[in-house]
């Protein structure tokens, strides 16, 4: 359970990674052709423009979450699928570069702040940065609509796969609430979530 300083120093955390993963799709449709995001007020890391409530909510409490997504147009990319596989791509990995970090930053400053207090706040604050960019890059990597997952799943399906995948984005909403009441979301997470910590870790300074 969340104590208070966890909540407060986890506001500014859930801020920057929703910020960063919807800036990152944004500019990375931006970068190729599609002026969406740009009409739109996306390309942008003011956290006002990219808040979903209830994405939020989640990610404040349980580390994984979504925000309110970057609405894009396939049909002005050069190249549909290699442009739709980018830009799903661009929101994940920008948190997790986000997470390497703050992991490298945990690593090296708590020990460097002269005191006790201010030690304990920035190795908290730090630790809370890495899991919620962690949390939000593997919830939103799941293949279930609408989640960025989905649209990389689409983006390398053979042509003839294309329609059943559209067929079951119907239910992708339904399907996610499912696994969000009955609490499997955190069993399919916690595998991904591991690997990705122990990447980073791997990666770090």
């Amino acid at each position: 359970m969340l104590n208070l300083q966890s909540l407060l120093l986890g506001i500014p955390a859930l801020l920057m990674a929703i910020s960063v993963h919807e800036f990152a799709h944004g500019y990375a449709a931006h970068r190729l052709g599609e002026p969406t995001p740009r009409y739109q007020g996306r390309l942008t890391l003011n956290p006002l423009a990219h808040l979903d409530p209830i994405g939020g909510l989640m990610l404040l409490l349980f580390r994984f979450g979504w925000a309110k997504p970057v609405q894009i147009n396939p049909a002005y990319f050069r190249n549909r699928k290699r442009g739709t596989l980018i830009v799903a791509l661009a929101g994940p990995l920008a948190n997790i570069v986000m997470a390497w970090l703050f992991y490298n930053l945990w690593r090296l400053v708590p020990g460097a702040l002269p005191t006790p207090a201010l030690r304990v706040t920035a190795d908290l604050f730090l630790r809370i940065n890495v899991l919620y960019n962690l949390g939000l890059a593997a919830f939103n990597l799941l293949p279930i609509p609408p989640l960025d997952g989905s649209k990389v799943a689409v983006s390398l399906l053979p042509p003839k796969w294309e329609y059943s995948f559209a067929v079951f984005s119907t239910y992708g909403p339904f399907v996610l609430m499912v696994l969000l009441v009955t609490g499997m979301t955190q069993r399919l997470l916690n595998p991904v979530l591991n690997t990705l910590l122990w990447l980073i870790s791997r990666l770090s300074i």
